[in-house]
């Protein structure tokens, strides 16, 4: 159930959102842009051979970039412009609109803090540019255009998976795999007491596995199938959890820029 703060925080947020804003058009122009971008890649490649497996690398670098890209910028404050806007729309807005006792939207003017911007496209746009046309003069033209498909296809596929973690329970979240696993690892996030360090993936909870930065004790396999189970949540953790989702804990110990965790609390999340 929505605590006291977090409905105070989404009308005020809700109010600042201007009505020139059009989430249908956000959606369009994202997934437009991207599909676009993956067919004109695609209709220029030509004899395709073993190059399609350069898809697997890049798959397993965007994921560890995704995860690195959570865990040091959106929920780390760098005071660089650009940065620090990222942190402060992540942190100071995503993560007080939603926590685990709400993470659903209602409206599609609630598209805007959960899609990002669409200025994300050109940075994704120049780097993919960039990385696909180093791959093009090493190695072939076919190389090029897979590594910019992969890359356009990832963000693609989070934005994706980041809408099905906000919207309302229904068939499709719950019984999709990979989408069901995904959905409840990042509701997990969205818990106040441990957003800062854990579940920080939001495709293929890949990296969250290595680097130890998942909710769950378990093997990759596991991770990646592990649906809307909690049976493997690490028991350090479950109290910790359990005592942020109450309101007045929420109201004394979170603020925009986290949760302020007790000695014992810091050491159970050390493990």
């Amino acid at each position: 159930m929505m605590t006291e703060r977090q409905r105070k925080f989404r009308a005020q947020y809700v109010a600042r959102i201007s009505p020139l804003y059009n989430g249908f058009s956000h959606v369009a122009v994202m997934y437009g842009a991207g599909i676009a971008a993956i067919w004109w890649c695609a209709s220029r490649m030509d004899d395709l051979g073993w190059e399609w497996l350069l898809a697997i690398p890049v798959f397993l670098a965007g994921n560890l970039f995704e995860w690195a890209m959570h865990t040091f910028v959106m929920h780390r404050r760098i005071d660089v412009f650009a940065l620090r806007a990222i942190y402060e729309r992540h942190t100071r807005e995503h993560h007080q609109y939603f926590t685990d006792n709400d993470v659903t939207i209602d409206t599609v003017r609630e598209f805007r803090i959960v899609f990002f911007p669409w200025r994300v496209l050109i940075v994704l746009g120049v780097l993919g540019t960039l990385l696909g046309t180093i791959a093009g003069a090493v190695i072939n033209a076919n190389a090029g255009y897979v590594v910019f498909i992969t890359m356009v296809a990832m963000y693609l596929n989070y934005e994706t998976f980041h809408l099905c973690c906000h919207v309302h329970d229904n068939w499709f979240v719950r019984h999709v795999p990979f989408v069901n696993t995904i959905r409840r690892h990042h509701m997990a996030h969205h818990n106040l007491g441990i957003m800062m360090k854990y579940n920080m993936n939001l495709t293929y909870p890949i990296a969250d596995w290595l680097m130890n930065t998942s909710d769950l004790r378990r093997g990759l396999l596991g991770h990646l199938f592990n649906g809307f189970s909690e049976q493997h949540v690490k028991d350090e953790l479950k109290p910790i959890i359990a005592r942020f989702r109450n309101g007045d804990v929420q109201e004394k110990r979170v603020t925009l820029d986290g949760p302020v965790l007790t000695a014992e609390e810091k050491g159970a999340m050390a493990m």
